[in-house]
């Protein structure tokens, strides 16, 4: 390591590729040797274009600046999900990123809202959220005295280029063209180089695989192996389009349910992005499509993109000297705007992890064993708003609404449903107060809460969520539409 360069070699572009060449190039591209390979004949699917808050945290490690990176993605900003016909049709709740009430050592908002609730003093318990109520009516700023929590919608095309743009003036070397064999040490099984159609070899010392669900290093290479969850998450298809924006861009996703699955609508400062996703055993694919063709507004700027998937994770993330980055390491579906986090996260473990010239075993197996807890968090709370659902229309429905579930989620949706309480694994994405807005939100109401507030007199809780309501209330009254912060906020005025 002192003497020469370690070589990575990553195979793929698209916004695996390079997130994972801007973090390595920026943080450590004095001591390595970075090239890309991907072709531009082979097209990415580009639509995970929701993210979630982490996303900035990243953006700082990496010395981003947001307005720079808002301009070049046309991205807008995003307070959290709307959920439409998940737990009943017509009904919606929503997501946010935000913290709800205040919280104590002791216990939680929820447990002083629900006494509020019994009493007949409490409102809806997004009132008490200052992202909740700003999304929905449409407001959004930025100020140090009012911190708001957010992520964004953006081009993901736009992403990979602006990175791209980084990472080569950091000196990673982009090699346009086909992988046509990937070469192996017949000893160790290590992989020794990549052979591109043309002809060329490029050589590494550790391979990231970014070659999306194909796995071509990691699977086809390596024969690593899969994990279904199609059992758990019975979607296997989606269908993308863009289309013209005909409104004011809101600050948060729509995610609609229907009878076979979900739809999803992203704004963007451009255009919206628009995506159906269903169970290929309950609907048809032109079925689906017509379904999505008769929901959009707006023109079409894309053909539809058809889009084949299987819910699960490689049996190991890390393999030799192979690290599966993004879809190749597996797929979790977009409800939650997972996608590029993850990637993210990959990143930033094996930033962590790094090995010091030989590869330890060791290392292998703390990576993979962090890169598994993440996706069986993630995937549990994804499993979740199927799982808690009071829809019957549809076998779909039916089929989820009656599936067993792991019994890590199970003792969640049983412990809230019966005291109220949730609660957080150190290391977990998703926070407590997530886990608390998409179980209310998906009809599972506490039959009980933390006896600790029945020592507050009523007049004192009565105060304090009167007081909580009211400072979100003042702090919105303070804050522009979206769409005008956006224009301000990236020059568009």
């Amino acid at each position: 390591m002192q003497n020469k360069k370690m070589k990575i070699v990553i195979a793929g572009g698209g916004t695996a590729g390079w997130i994972a060449a801007a973090a390595l190039s920026h943080q450590m591209g004095e001591i390595l040797d970075i090239s890309l390979v991907e072709s531009q004949e082979i097209g990415t699917i580009g639509v995970g274009e929701a993210t979630i808050p982490p996303m900035r945290t990243f953006h700082r490690l990496l010395g981003i600046n947001e307005q720079e990176f808002m301009r070049a993605t046309n991205a807008t900003f995003k307070l959290g999900i709307q959920f439409e016909n998940w737990k009943q049709v017509g009904e919606k709740y929503f997501h946010s990123f935000g913290i709800t009430g205040k919280q104590t050592i002791i216990t939680d908002f929820i447990h002083f809202w629900l006494r509020g609730r019994e009493l007949g003093i409490a409102k809806e318990f997004g009132d008490y959220c200052l992202e909740y109520k700003a999304a929905l009516m449409d407001r959004f700023s930025l100020s140090n005295q009012v911190p708001v929590n957010y992520a964004f919608h953006l081009d993901a095309g736009r992403y990979a280029s602006f990175l791209r743009a980084r990472s080569e003036a950091r000196g990673v070397k982009r090699v346009e063209g086909k992988i046509a064999e990937v070469q192996q040490n017949p000893d160790s099984g290590f992989i020794t180089a990549i052979r591109m159609e043309s002809g060329q070899e490029i050589s590494g010392d550790l391979f990231l695989d970014c070659t999306g669900m194909r796995g071509i290093l990691i699977e086809q290479t390596l024969q690593t192996g899969f994990e279904e969850w199609g059992h758990w998450l019975p979607c296997d298809s989606a269908i993308a389009i863009q289309t013209e924006a005909v409104a004011p861009a809101v600050p948060y996703t729509k995610s609609i349910a229907h009878h076979a699955g979900w739809r999803w609508q992203i704004p963007l400062q451009h255009r919206v992005g628009n995506g159906l996703v269903f169970s290929s055993q309950y609907l048809s694919k032109d079925e689906a499509l017509n379904m999505l063709l008769s929901s959009v507004d707006g023109k079409a700027l894309t053909e539809p993109n058809i889009i084949k998937f299987k819910t699960g994770r490689r049996k190991k993330s890390w393999n030799k000297n192979c690290i599966a980055i993004g879809l190749a390491s597996g797929f979790l579906e977009p409800l939650e705007s997972t996608s590029i986090h993850m990637i993210m996260t990959a990143v930033t473990r094996l930033l962590q992890l790094f090995p010091q010239g030989e590869i330890k075993q060791s290392t292998v197996d703390e990576y993979n064993m962090q890169a598994e807890s993440e996706y069986l968090r993630i995937r549990d709370f994804i499993i979740l708003h199927y799982k808690a659902t009071e829809r019957d229309d549809s076998p779909f429905w039916r089929y989820c609404k009656d599936m067993e579930v792991p019994q890590d989620l199970k003792h969640r949706m049983t412990i809230f449903k019966e005291t109220g309480k949730s609660f957080q694994v150190e290391g977990e994405l998703f926070r407590l107060d997530s886990w608390t807005q998409v179980m209310l939100g998906q009809g599972l109401m506490p039959s009980s809460y933390h006896p600790i507030v029945e020592l507050m007199p009523e007049r004192d809780l009565q105060q304090l969520l009167q007081t909580i309501a009211a400072d979100v209330d003042k702090n919105i009254a303070s804050m522009s539409t979206h769409q005008e912060f956006v224009n301000r906020y990236c020059g568009n005025i």
